[in-house]
């Protein structure tokens, strides 16, 4: 169970938040240009916050009606083993079930072990049906 000192917002994390936040966990950077023009196209968001700081973020991202990708999922270190993650989780799953149509898809990538959390919300691994591939455009 998470604290009482944390307070929980559906606003989308601000340019240098969202930065910052991400780098920290221990996430891949994102450039300026990226965020600011991803940011504002999230369909949700949920950050956590601590005495005013944001301390942890997720957001659904998608077409809004066929497709959907949970990303963003970060809790900065020093809340970490506070249920942040799962409470951050709790929330998206909140907005799936309330604002997602039936036949739409609801994926995300889960890195290392944190499949696990996510199974606990529904997601299930998909290969060997389906294996997740990415592109990553070079860098200029």
């Amino acid at each position: 169970m998470t604290e009482s000192i944390y307070r929980f917002t559906h606003d989308i994390p601000s340019i240098e938040t969202y930065r910052h936040l991400r780098q920290s966990a221990g996430l891949s950077a994102k450039t300026l240009e990226a965020a600011a023009r991803g940011l504002p196209n999230s369909l949700f968001a949920v950050q956590v916050l601590c005495a005013g700081e944001t301390v942890a973020m997720g957001r659904v991202i998608g077409d809004g009606g066929t497709f959907y990708q949970v990303v963003d999922i970060a809790v900065l270190p020093a809340h970490q083993g506070r249920g942040l993650g799962k409470r951050v989780m709790h929330e998206i799953s909140a907005y799936i079930e309330r604002e997602v149509p039936p036949s739409a898809y609801v994926s995300l990538l889960a890195d290392g072990e944190a499949y696990r959390l996510y199974q606990q919300f529904g997601f299930s691994l998909t290969a060997p049906a389906s294996v997740g591939m990415a592109f990553k455009k070079p860098a200029a």
